[in-house]
């Protein structure tokens, strides 16, 4: 029989494969109890302004009816089992938060039993916590595929934000590896929150007063590497995931070996290197926050990221043609498709070039990354730019200055202990 001090290690170090707790977009405020999700943002994320949040992450059980291969806490697996009561994890965040060692909670679980069991337990931690405890803070709360209708409308009346994890990019691939799943299974709740929040929104417009209801949206994970989809077939999913349901985010979690003796998993050593997630995740905010469409940074002619440089760089390499960009002349649009220049950069430009024309020295201290913007734009005292014509040589120049930064192979989760 397990201690609380075990329960927890066995718990909170379980979750740490759980990649999908970022706070941004959530907004309650305190109204005269404890805690406040807008003022705070134990693993560490951040904030949509870029604030640095602690968050209480645990699995409610690593107990699960499921054997999915790439999982820590599939059932065949010989791992220590422990599970928390509904009292204890209400009473574990609050000491926590009173202690001021976190400012929210991100919660999942096991699926125990079965799926209206174990969703009815999640239930019950962010019922007591926000009716009975009057806690204000930060919930992100893992939905369990399968849960009724009634459980996770309930429940999203008590959290922030609420996701379901897809697993595997594609259905073959979740086959495989976790012949019991299935893609539909995820989409329904998903659906169902979806659904529940247009609701929502549209009796803001009619009455004064209308419950919150996930109010940070939805988000899922993808494990990228235990199956043999190419890049493209994983940004095609998160693309139409995006687009189905609004999410608000996609993770994609590098795959990290579980079972060494797994015939079906690949065999990549101790630990995968992260290289391929990052590029994915860059991919991603192309396409959410710089106008660039799916086909421009994937297709079927140019499957992978290349990990040696970001893809922005990627295509302006493949796309020569629309370069050099004016920067005292371009939209926006067009200037934050300028490698090294970011939406803020491209923002001081804009506004920055109404009251002059704009030279090399004054975009250097923009905060641009100009050793590798130059090669695809012109400003007022450039002479001539002929970088663009010669992609080879300027992937070459811009790697040999900016040797790509070394990503680590593992993101632990900040120990308890």
């Amino acid at each position: 029989m397990f201690g609380f001090d075990d329960k927890l290690e066995i718990l909170a170090d379980a979750a740490k494969y759980d990649v999908s707790c970022s706070s941004s977009g959530g907004k309650r405020t305190n109204n005269g109890g404890i805690g406040d999700a807008s003022a705070s943002g134990i693993c560490h994320t951040y904030t949509e302004d870029g604030r640095c949040v602690s968050l209480l992450k645990i699995l409610m059980t690593n107990y699960c009816i499921y054997d999915c291969s790439f999982c820590v806490s599939r059932r065949s697996n010989d791992v220590q089992r422990a599970a928390f009561s509904v009292k204890e994890v209400v009473d574990l965040t609050m000491n926590f938060y009173r202690r001021n060692y976190i400012e929210g909670l991100f919660l999942s679980s096991g699926i125990f039993k079965s799926a209206d069991y174990t969703m009815e337990r999640l239930m019950l931690v962010v019922k007591k916590l926000r009716t009975e405890e009057r806690f204000n803070g930060y919930i992100h709360l893992k939905a369990i595929p399968g849960a009724s209708e009634a459980l996770l409308k309930e429940a999203g009346l008590y959290v922030d934000r609420m996701s379901v994890n897809l697993e595997i990019p594609t259905e073959e691939g979740l086959k495989l590896v976790a012949p019991e799943k299935d893609h539909q299974t995820v989409k329904e709740p998903l659906a169902i929150v979806q659904n529940e929040i247009k609701t929502v929104q549209r009796d803001k417009k009619i009455f004064k007063k209308v419950p919150h209801f996930v109010p940070a949206g939805q988000s899922t994970q993808m494990v990228i590497g235990a199956t043999p989809e190419n890049d493209l077939q994983v940004m095609e999913t998160a693309n139409k995931f995006y687009k189905e349901f609004n999410l608000k985010r996609v993770y994609y979690s590098g795959y990290i070996p579980i079972n060494a003796n797994d015939s079906l998993l690949p065999k990549i050593g101790t630990a995968p290197p992260l290289v391929r997630e990052n590029r994915l995740y860059q991919a991603d905010w192309l396409l959410r926050f710089y106008g660039f469409s799916l086909n421009e940074i994937l297709n079927n002619s140019h499957q992978h990221l290349e990990l040696e440089i970001d893809p922005k760089l990627s295509w302006a390499l493949r796309n020569p043609q629309f370069f050099p960009i004016d920067i005292n002349t371009a939209e926006y649009k067009w200037i934050i498709r300028i490698p090294g220049i970011g939406r803020q950069s491209a923002n001081k430009i804009v506004q920055a070039r109404k009251y002059g024309k704009l030279r090399e020295h004054q975009l250097k201290k923009m905060g641009i990354a100009f050793n590798r913007a130059k090669y695809f734009m012109v400003c007022q005292d450039t002479v001539v730019n002929t970088g663009f014509i010669y992609p080879d040589s300027v992937k070459k120049a811009i790697l040999e200055h900016n040797p790509q930064p070394k990503i680590l192979t593992s993101a632990p989760q900040l120990s308890l202990f």
